[in-house]
């Protein structure tokens, strides 16, 4: 029998390198939301790889960021920067048309871990001075000691392959960990809140995305469908019109959405019910970033 190769991978990069649509993609789930808009991820996700090879537990953070402004963004830094212990492989994500001060706070992070490092490029589809990119990596390589270096399009399935066989090439031999037909960890609950959230992310604009958070009061199974109700918190009364819409509108859409995409998720027919609730300042509120479940 040949070994396997198993264990955790954490996925760190900036904002919008596009970690959760690699996970997305490696899985071939959707266990991370996805939108164009920075700090969507705030959870420590997990994306769990099963091959011959062995298993391979992506994990998705929070991208580093320099806003402090709010608890909550201090605790996404905490999520991020915690993922590191544990783990026994990094994939540092960068996104190959743009480097940022972002960027660099990464870098200098993963300079400091005694684990294997893969340096992935991720938007290669979009570049076109290839050259450019080469002295990038020559530039990176020689700042730090990367194991690996590949090139890959996570929203065209490119190069996924190469990232994997480096990937199980530089985890230790070990059993897998998960039964291998999870793709993750994360309950139903919790991946019906991510979804809905994404739709309020993508629904709606400007500041107003980052005080709102969801939270599933009841999830339940009958006969003929699965039984959901959601709360949608937001930070206040203004946000909370927001959120609605002129006779209920914006609140209609991102339920009629979410509720697709979440039965597409379960394969199972859904019912979604939503409902607002102002809770005033909850990003600042420590005991309430606890109660949300926003790891410290």
């Amino acid at each position: 029998m040949s070994l396997k190769h198993s264990g955790y991978v954490a996925l760190l990069g900036r904002p919008n390198a596009g970690k959760s649509t690699l996970l997305n993609a490696l899985v071939g789930e959707r266990v991370a939301i996805v939108t164009h808009k920075p700090q969507t991820t705030r959870h420590r996700i997990t994306g769990i790889v099963t091959r011959d090879a062995g298993q391979a537990v992506f994990v998705d953070t929070p991208g580093l960021h320099r806003r402090r402004d709010h608890a909550l963004n201090r605790r996404l830094n905490r999520i991020a920067a915690d993922t590191r212990q544990g783990v026994d492989l990094v994939v540092m994500l960068v996104d190959a048309m743009r480097w940022t001060d972002e960027d660099r706070m990464v870098l200098d992070m993963v300079a400091q871990l005694e684990v294997p490092k893969i340096l992935a490029f991720n938007k290669i589809d979009l570049l076109a001075d290839r050259a450019s990119l080469l002295e990038k990596t020559a530039q990176l390589s020689e700042e730090v000691d990367f194991d690996a270096v590949v090139y890959v399009s996570a929203e065209k399935k490119k190069g996924l392959d190469d990232l994997l066989d480096e990937v199980f090439r530089h985890l230790p031999e070990a059993e897998p960990i998960f039964d291998p037909d999870l793709f993750t960890d994360k309950s139903e609950r919790f991946l019906a809140a991510e979804l809905i959230r994404e739709q309020l992310m993508l629904q709606l604009h400007q500041e107003i995305p980052y005080g709102v958070t969801v939270v599933i009061e009841r999830f339940e199974r009958t006969p003929r469908r699965v039984e959901i109700d959601g709360l949608i918190l937001v930070a206040s009364d203004r946000h909370k019109g927001m959120v609605i819409g002129k006779s209920g509108q914006v609140l209609k859409r991102v339920g009629t959405r979410a509720r697709h995409q979440i039965a597409e998720l379960l394969g199972e027919r859904v019912h979604l019910e939503l409902h607002v609730k102002t809770r005033a300042d909850w990003m600042d509120d420590e005991g309430a970033l606890d109660e949300l479940g926003y790891s410290r």
